[in-house]
């Protein structure tokens, strides 16, 4: 069955929560993430929240009726965040390059394919819904040196990673859309 992307906005999102949910816990319960099933309960709380951000945007892929993917962003503040990872890719990238390339950009938070929804394109397409409409191109994302199915998604749909290893256990790697201006001077 071929899933349909839809990009939907902050209200209509919670309507495909559970959904998303079911999508989080699958995707993020395997290997490199290994989080418990519960946590996508604790995403879909967050979602809710996060809905309420400036810019925020999403992605929902179904089949069926069925959730089988989503993507999620929104416009990283101009006063960059210091919760969650943000003080560790502060760190990594200092305050000006944190500020040229990730304040008022768009940053994609949340990326999810359902496992049996792997490998038709549906991940490049759900990125592309959430990141085609980034402000001057200024996009970016943040994910583990070990999602390496993930980085060879991103990579071959032209994003760059940044030459800066985000500290942390999470081995963690912050990467510049394909139209992002900073991207020549990221360096990997």
């Amino acid at each position: 069955m071929t899933s349909e992307v839809r990009t939907v906005q902050a209200g209509e999102v919670i309507r495909y929560a559970d959904g998303i949910r079911d999508v989080y816990a699958s995707a993020f319960s395997a290997p490199p993430w290994n989080e418990d099933p519960a946590e996508a309960d604790v995403y879909a709380e967050r979602l809710a929240r996060d809905a309420l951000r400036p810019g925020f945007t999403a992605a929902v892929a179904t089949a069926g009726g069925t959730v089988t993917g989503f993507a999620t962003a929104w416009i990283t503040p101009d006063v960059f965040p210091a919760d969650r990872s943000y003080g560790q890719v502060a760190e990594a990238l200092g305050v000006e390059r944190t500020r040229a390339w990730l304040c008022g950009a768009l940053e994609v938070n949340e990326l999810a394919v359902a496992p049996e929804a792997h490998g038709g394109g549906l991940g490049a397409a759900l990125l592309d819904a959430v990141a085609g409409p980034a402000p001057g191109g200024r996009c970016w994302l943040l994910t583990s040196v070990r999602a390496e199915a993930a980085l060879r998604l991103y990579e071959r749909t032209g994003w760059r990673r940044v030459d800066a290893p985000v500290p942390g256990k999470a081995a963690l790697v912050v990467l510049l859309g394909p139209r992002h201006p900073g991207r020549d001077e990221a360096g990997a």
